[in-house]
């Protein structure tokens, strides 16, 4: 076994690097001192709702695409070999689920935050233990995000860790605490591009000193990394057709469905119609990026074969791989290396950007403004300036106590993970099943949770207590998938009797754990509905369900389908109608008045929290603006 070598970086190496942090932070500033100065919160926190679908769609990739990935992927494919392509077949559903189900909802009923959605659909309890579960998943993970990167940089280059740490930390604090989702969106852009440039600079360096594709795709089939279709049923093997493009869906609408940091981008759009486009432009870009993730993988196999710098010694862990591997191919190619750290770190920032301004609008949105409704458009942009500030100091403790983890580490991954699948049974539970009511969606939110971690603990327990030591090149210390549906890997081992009963949970591949505890969430939350009375249609929010059950069950009596809530039709798109968007956002229980100030059809729309009396009503309506009116709608004083 070698020592593990270090290869430095040249100065035009660190003078990239520099340039992408400079670069980021002059983007952040420019949207602070332009426009309307981030005055306002439906500017710092939703960017006006004036992005169209080009910016949308590229920072919805560089969400998805974060250091890890860029890592953990080329490694997986070295090790395994092309099954993890598969992946790219649960990316069809698990975008246009959400582009024709969840953004017509959310979009319409016009929200900031997406757990104002639980509160019109359930109550405040729902909406505040949704908040207060993402604020946890989110807080453990950007730590964990931007450390985890800068630890691999500094094995393999002996670049200054805590420096690295640092300069990513304070840059995207600053430009998301100054500039806000504009910033974000627009640094995000700008990071894509600088991800995609550094991946290709080392698939086609990479390749032309392997002796072309050709070559490439030859030792790759020789070495038996080019998989076929493997069909195989068992939930509990690790990569099959069926985990990756079926568990694979419900993985990616944890992700693009309800996750804050990408629900909050579609509803910054200028309409619902290039909100629901950018699904559509998403959908290639996050092919092509999933196929370069693979190529680097191919390409490295090309250049060592099964004669691994981790068997040799020279790395410890596979994401260290390719890190090495990319050195290794830039060796007399200075400038090139910091090409791939500014796209590895790229992914990073972008991550960690839409994290810090997403913590920012759920905090304020769910847990301040209904409290204080009545504070000034003043400080409550200052507050959430402060917020976002605040929450980018807390990744950077973050940092410091993922350094102390060592090998929890891993379970710190697996936590993100496992809170993704029940939010995502929650908000599952609300659009599709009407007669689903508050107590059912809490008590199901807590059993998906406690499922969650029991089988992810449980796994993480039971593979670090196993008597016999995993293979190194048969686990990969930095999970594969996206940043934001993180988990534990199972470790693929070779022949071992099939596991039964609790061990066989444990065993279950982690590309089922967001669809299994997503469907506990469903099952426990319609059970314990039915027990407890579930919800009539009267008392719905119009506008909260998603038809689907009436169009499935169209060939029952209608009176059948009325019982079960079945006949609640979708809300009508805003330019369709005057005042059903802002109507449907207000309920009696909602305990702040939210301005929307950013309808088109605000002259003609006004809102009620309680009735009053018809002069008051009419003293209201010319004394107030639009935004700030609690008197029935036009439509409604009509009836």
């Amino acid at each position: 076994m070698g020592e593990v070598v270090l290869m430095h970086f040249t100065a035009v190496d660190y003078a990239i690097f520099a340039l992408l942090l400079v670069a980021s932070t002059g983007i952040g500033l420019f949207y602070a001192f332009s426009g309307g100065h981030q005055r306002t919160t439906q500017e710092f926190l939703m960017a006006d709702r004036s992005m169209s679908c080009l910016p949308v769609s590229l920072s919805l990739l560089a969400t998805f695409q974060s250091a890890v990935a860029i890592l953990g992927a080329p490694s997986e494919v070295y090790t395994f070999g092309t099954q993890y392509w598969f992946l790219g077949c649960s990316y069809f559903l698990g975008l246009l689920i959400p582009a024709h189900v969840f953004i017509p909802i959310f979009y319409r009923l016009r929200l900031s935050s997406a757990y104002e959605y639980l509160e019109l659909r359930f109550n405040k309890t729902v909406r505040i233990c949704g908040t207060v579960t993402f604020i946890f998943q989110m807080v453990i993970y950007m730590g964990v995000v931007l450390y985890a990167p800068a630890l691999a940089l500094n094995a393999v280059t002996g670049f200054h860790l805590w420096g690295a740490v640092l300069a990513m930390g304070l840059v995207c604090t600053i430009y998301t605490a100054l500039g806000g989702l504009k910033a974000v969106m627009w640094t995000d852009v700008f990071q894509t591009v600088v991800m995609f440039a550094g991946q290709l600079a080392v698939i086609v360096v990479g390749t032309s000193q392997a002796g072309g594709i050709a070559e490439v795709w030859r030792k790759a089939v020789n070495g038996s990394r080019i998989a076929g279709l493997d069909l195989n049923p068992d939930p509990l093997e690790r990569h099959t057709f069926w985990t990756l493009g079926v568990g694979g869906v419900f993985l990616m609408l944890a992700l693009y469905g309800v996750n804050q940091a990408q629900v909050q981008r579609y509803l910054s759009s200028r309409t619902e119609k290039e909100a629901i486009m950018s699904c559509y432009v998403v959908f290639p870009c996050q092919q092509i990026v999933l196929c370069l993730g693979c190529l680097m993988g191919l390409v490295m196999f090309a250049r060592y074969g099964e004669n691994s710098p981790l068997d040799k010694g020279f790395v410890k862990t596979n994401d260290q791989m390719v890190l090495y591997f990319v050195m290794d191919v830039f060796r007399d190619l200075p400038g090139l290396p910091g090409l791939f750290v500014a796209c590895l770190f790229s992914g990073a920032l972008s991550t960690i950007s839409s994290a810090f301004n997403s913590l920012a609008t759920v905090t304020m949105e769910d847990l301040i403004k209904p409290h204080f409704p009545n504070m000034t458009e003043a400080k409550a942009t200052m507050l959430s300036k402060g917020l976002a500030l605040a929450y980018g100091l807390v990744c950077l403790a973050m940092a410091y106590f993922a350094s102390l983890m060592g090998s929890v580490l891993q379970a710190a991954f697996s936590i993100f993970g496992m809170v993704g699948g029940p939010l995502l049974g929650l908000f599952c539970l609300g659009m599709f099943f009407p007669w689903a009511n508050s107590t059912g969606a809490v008590v199901g939110l807590v059993a998906g949770l406690a499922m969650a971690f029991w089988i992810g603990l449980g796994s993480f327990v039971m593979r670090m207590s196993a008597p016999t030591p995993v293979p190194p090149l048969n686990a990969t210390a930095l999970p594969l998938f996206d940043n934001m549906t993180m988990t534990a890997l199972v470790s693929a081992t070779s022949a071992k009797p099939r596991p039964t009963g609790v061990e066989a949970l444990y065993m279950l591949s982690y590309m089922w754990y967001s669809a299994h505890n997503s469907t506990t969430v469903v099952v426990v939350g319609l059970l314990v509905s039915l027990l407890t009375g579930p919800m009539k249609e009267k008392d719905l929010t119009p506008g909260t369900v998603f038809p689907v059950l009436g169009t499935l069950l169209f060939f029952l009596p209608e009176r059948y389908r009325e019982k079960l809530c079945c006949v609640t039709p979708l809300a009508q798109e805003p330019k369709e109608i005057n005042t059903q968007p802002y109507q449907m956002a207000k309920k009696d229980s909602n305990g702040a008045a939210y301005c929307k100030e950013d309808m088109v059809t605000e002259d003609k729309e006004t809102e009620s929290d309680r009735a009053q009396t018809e002069e008051e009503d009419l003293e209201a309506r010319i004394a107030l603006p639009s935004c700030q009116l609690t008197a029935p709608t036009v439509q409604e004083t009509a009836l």
